[in-house]
């Protein structure tokens, strides 16, 4: 089935007869839109406004991953520091050259030619879906800002419950032929290898599945693969749709996980290979020169050196992804054994705890009735930073999405040692930090 791309559309604006009223006479007025601040980056103010106050804070809420830049990168970019022209709109020749090596290395052999850099994948994920057309599918749970930016670009975002990052297939088709019949056809679906919120890894047989929903029913693949370095287990077998169905498959990957350079702002996009692709790239670009015209060419110079991965940076991510592992697993533990239900991590830093079990007793000693009340205990009682479940799309029940990274140390010192520890929950920092957790739900659940 030969894959087509919607033609824009107006964005629904509110009827100008009927503006929003504002309690303020004489002020202008807003459309009745509204998007709120990300629940990753709300919460992690939220955080930082405690600390200003001087009251205890755990920080298991924002997904930063809490390492420092590696001297060889800053040193890049002090060097760059004088790239300060617009540059092309896809980005650095060198560097769309270093990340087709980087997606060549990992068994997915592509050309320069295919590569469109922006500033984070999350910049690259809005503007795919925007010159993708059409409505999206995601995964019930899911990142928060796939949902939020499907509603910015007009379009509604369709939760398809699945594991992994991977929608269900049977699920994702019944999903399809629903939103089809309803006028909303949807021209994407949108993957996460591996997930966040979950930290789990999807089967390649979900993957499989997946891709041949999709062909069947004429869909884009949309497979962000940020976290793809930070499989805990290096020899785990890992599979990308692009590999199953490369036409119709655009890959996202970045530096701000891998090499903890979410500061930096610079992703990159594998666009498909053939006529479809180059028409995907055509109008991503389009887009993307009245958006951000070109990412920062300093960081375009050190990113250029970080995907053609020296030895020291992979070192780098081999030592951030034991850490990762290491202290997800301890905190695990610690919700496990205050009976909520745990999946075990299986990457980056991010624990996903169900506390349904608990619901009872978390009713009767705290009033909690969701997983927003839950995660408002955990703040507003013991300082401890969580995102709810529903946050990332989840309907009911009492799950948390948990980041661990920012436990390992609140100085460059503390977090270098974290990182080349072999234990680094034996760290008095970090093992003060999981100790405080451990107290927390001991309390909370006791």
């Amino acid at each position: 089935m030969a894959l087509t791309i919607t033609p824009p559309s107006a964005p629904p604006f509110p009827d100008p007869a009927r503006p929003l009223p504002h309690p303020d006479t004489g002020l202008p007025r807003l459309s009745p839109a509204r998007i709120p601040v990300s629940a990753t980056l709300a919460a992690n103010e939220a955080q930082d406004a405690r600390r200003r106050r001087g009251e205890p804070v755990l920080p298991l809420a924002f997904g930063e991953a809490g390492l420092p830049a590696h001297r060889t990168l800053r040193a890049a970019l002090a060097r760059a520091a004088g790239c300060n022209s617009y540059g092309p709109v896809a980005g650095h020749a060198p560097l769309r050259a270093a990340a087709a090596g980087y997606w060549t290395r990992r068994g997915l052999p592509t050309d320069a030619d295919a590569v469109v850099c922006g500033p984070g994948s999350k910049a690259l994920l809005f503007g795919l879906m925007a010159a993708i057309g059409g409505d999206v599918a995601v995964t019930r749970p899911s990142w928060v800002s796939y949902a939020a930016q499907a509603a910015l670009s007009g379009r509604k975002a369709h939760f398809v419950p699945g594991a992994g990052g991977v929608p269900d297939a049977d699920h994702l088709a019944r999903a399809l032929k629903a939103a089809r019949a309803a006028g909303n056809p949807v021209r994407s679906v949108i993957v996460t290898l591996p997930d966040n919120p979950t930290g789990r890894l999807a089967p390649a047989a979900a993957v499989r599945d997946l891709c041949s929903v999709a062909e069947a029913h004429d869909l884009v693949i949309i497979s962000d693969e940020i976290y793809r370095d930070l499989v805990h287990d290096p020899d785990a077998p890992f599979t990308s749709p692009a590999v199953i169905s490369p036409e119709r498959t655009v890959v996202t990957a970045g530096l701000s996980k891998n090499l903890a350079l979410g500061g930096w702002r610079l992703g990159v996009a594998r666009l498909p290979a053939g006529g479809f692709g180059r028409d995907l790239r055509d109008r991503l670009l389009g887009i993307g020169s009245e958006i951000w015209s070109a990412p920062a060419g300093p960081v375009q110079q050190a990113a250029a050196l970080a995907f053609s991965e020296p030895p020291e940076l992979a070192e780098r991510v081999v030592l951030s992804r034991r850490l990762h592992g290491s202290v997800a697993r301890a905190a695990a533990h610690r919700f496990a054994a205050a009976g909520a239900e745990v999946p075990a991590p299986q990457a980056a830093f991010y624990v996903y705890p169900d506390f349904s079990p608990l619901a009872d007793l978390l009713l009767e000693r705290h009033g909690i009735t969701s997983d927003e009340s839950l995660a408002s205990v955990l703040l507003h009682e013991y300082g401890v930073g969580v995102l709810p479940g529903s946050a990332f799309g989840e309907d009911g029940g009492l799950r948390l999405r948990v980041a661990t990274a920012l436990l390992y140390g609140g100085t460059d010192d503390e977090r270098h040692a974290a990182l080349n520890s072999a234990d680094p929950c034996s760290l008095p920092w970090i093992a003060g930090s999981l100790d405080r957790l451990e107290e927390v739900l001991a309390d909370l659940t006791g």
